[in-house]
């Protein structure tokens, strides 16, 4: 972003590129992504409980197989909340970003573009686990609300590929942490020519 844009907001930026010392999107992701993975869990948990069931009785773990649906909704349901805070961080810090130009990720791609890919694609998730939510929530309140397996086998396989996507998206993001040093203050300090272990405060 433009320092004359900054200055005019009134941003202070400290030694990571950010108003606040610590980047609040890398936070925010692993509560998305945690709140996905054990929706999609137990959600598959739930579906299969007939063949784990036996299992919980020898470990006598007194489960019930309402009580994974209702975890895997309460944790998407958080998941899509979240994933707005999580991609509005993102844009914010990604505006801020003032990554190397003449380099490039382990995937070939420069800052500029993983930027790119890891902004559009944060977007294109949002829509995707919102949707995912609503699509969970026809299914708990009408479509199967009187079944014993409150989820269909194709929203689980949906929410198995959409694993796989969040490890491609989260890979992007992580390379331009550690690869390109976007809001890490030592390699921030380290570009700088500038000592790490003497944090300005």
């Amino acid at each position: 972003m433009n320092s004359l844009l900054i200055d005019s907001l009134g941003l202070r930026l400290g030694a990571n590129g950010l108003p606040y010392e610590i980047p609040m999107h890398p936070n925010l992701v692993h509560i998305t992504l945690g709140l996905f993975i054990i929706a999609i869990l137990f959600d598959i948990a739930g579906s299969i409980f007939p063949i784990e069931r036996p299992i919980f009785k020898f470990l006598g773990l007194p489960a019930i197989r309402a009580g994974f649906f209702d975890v895997g909704w309460y944790n998407l349901l958080g998941a899509s909340i979240i994933t707005f805070f999580t991609v509005g961080f993102g844009f914010f810090e990604l505006l801020l970003a003032n990554p190397p130009i003449n380099q490039k990720s382990d995937w070939g791609l420069t800052a500029s573009w993983t930027m790119l890919l890891h902004g559009l694609g944060g977007v294109v998730l949002l829509g995707m686990i919102v949707a995912m939510t609503v699509w969970r929530g026809l299914q708990r309140y009408h479509w199967r609300k009187d079944d014993s397996r409150q989820v269909q086998w194709g929203y689980l396989l949906v929410g198995l590929a959409m694993l796989g996507i969040l490890y491609v998206h989260g890979t992007l993001g992580g390379q331009l942490g550690s690869e390109f040093g976007v809001h890490i203050t030592a390699a921030k300090l380290l570009q700088e020519g500038a000592n790490p272990n003497l944090l300005p405060k």
